[in-house]
């Protein structure tokens, strides 16, 4: 079997063998429902549960009681948005802040609220000619929406000074920040970062599919979106329901026990290991002596996005793929950059720490013969 060069890890991870060995090891030999015996073996999977939240929250610089496991980045956008909403009420005259740059898990859950005459208005924050948000014209809004590292255009944003800056304008913004491609990439302070919520998911740093977190800064401040066992603490005589605590009044039913365990060695490995981003300007320098390629990303970006004059996106994906080379192609669920790009859709080629040169290589001799 011709191996196969991955090049799509911004899509998802490849899983180590540690992370495999740890799920397999844990389902065979560990596995127990957590939050829910007094055993010795499911008293065992809750110390385990509680170990990869101190692992994640030290990874982000956050309280254990701050970390709260969801099924991914998209679940947690849109939970995000349901607390916001319940907090404020639905049908509120409030207005959101957002980008071009997000993701549609990001900005469809208010464009939809806004569609629906839920809230006020949705208003999009300005781009400067590289395609980074600017600082300075930040809008004044009620909920700012803030993707902290596009996954067509790789480039970390100033998270920081764009939440001081909404902060300038209105004191009581709500901060969200999708963290889901910048994880990868660079580390994470949401203390630094001065956000009320992040979210970012397990299978882009080598965890399992079905795994995501989400920090809440203040659990005081919002009602449960979700109810079921383990949210409860006890029901009083006058049948009043009193929660548990955070983080567990976010974590109503069983939780997804396997992939938390993979996730807590995702992480360790992640700290030891980034991708080797050197890759990606080898590969920008010998795209860029291709005359029929329009590289849309900047040399030190994260990830590489790039065009081919006179071919669809597709037609290129597909012959790499024929020539076992994976990269994802289209518009990334990101339609409004490509938008603001005026394409409909590119070709983007990202790496893991599993890539080497030899791979690197192997992509430019593919597109030569493509673009030829």
């Amino acid at each position: 079997m011709n191996k196969i060069v991955y090049l799509d890890a911004a899509a998802s991870f490849l899983k180590s063998g540690s992370v495999i060995e740890a799920e397999v090891e844990f389902l065979r030999n560990r596995y127990a429902n957590a939050g829910r015996g007094v055993c010795a073996r499911a008293g065992a999977v809750d110390d385990m549960v509680r170990d990869v939240r101190g692992i994640v929250a030290d990874f982000i610089n956050a309280d254990k009681s701050q970390v709260v496991f969801t099924s991914n980045a998209t679940d947690g956008l849109n939970r995000v948005a349901n607390l916001i909403m319940r907090k404020f009420g639905m049908n509120s005259n409030i207005t959101v802040a957002v980008s071009d740059l997000e993701h549609h898990s990001a900005r469809l859950p208010w464009e939809s609220l806004a569609e629906s005459n839920m809230i006020g208005q949705v208003l999009c924050c300005d781009l400067d000619e590289n395609f980074n948000i600017k600082i300075d014209s930040v809008p004044c809004a009620d909920v700012l929406v803030v993707t902290a590292m596009s996954n067509v255009m790789g480039v970390a944003q100033d998270v920081s000074g764009i939440v001081a800056a909404a902060r300038e304008k209105n004191p009581n913004v709500i901060v969200v920040v999708d963290a889901t491609q910048y994880v990868v990439h660079c580390d994470i302070d949401v203390r630094k970062w001065n956000a009320d919520f992040v979210v970012f998911s397990g299978h882009k740093i080598g965890a399992d599919t079905g795994i995501g977190v989400l920090y809440i800064r203040d659990s005081q401040l919002y009602a449960p979106d979700k109810f079921g066992g383990g949210m409860v603490a006890r029901v009083g005589n006058d049948g009043k329901i009193i929660l548990q605590p955070a983080p567990e009044k976010w974590e109503a039913g069983t939780l997804p026990l396997t992939q938390i365990c993979g996730l807590g060695v995702a992480v360790n490995e992640l700290r030891k290991s980034r991708p080797n981003l050197n890759l990606i300007k080898y590969m920008y320098d010998e795209l860029q002596k291709m005359a029929r390629i329009k590289i849309l990303t900047a040399r030190d970006a994260a990830i590489l996005s790039f065009v081919v004059d006179g071919m669809h996106p597709l037609d290129v994906g597909a012959m790499l793929g024929a020539n076992n080379i994976c990269v994802r192609v289209g518009n990334m669920c990101a339609s409004w950059i490509h938008r603001a790009l005026n394409i409909d859709g590119s070709i983007r080629v990202s790496v893991g720490p599993w890539n080497t040169m030899s791979d690197a290589e192997e992509f430019i001799s593919v597109m030569k013969k493509i673009v030829k």
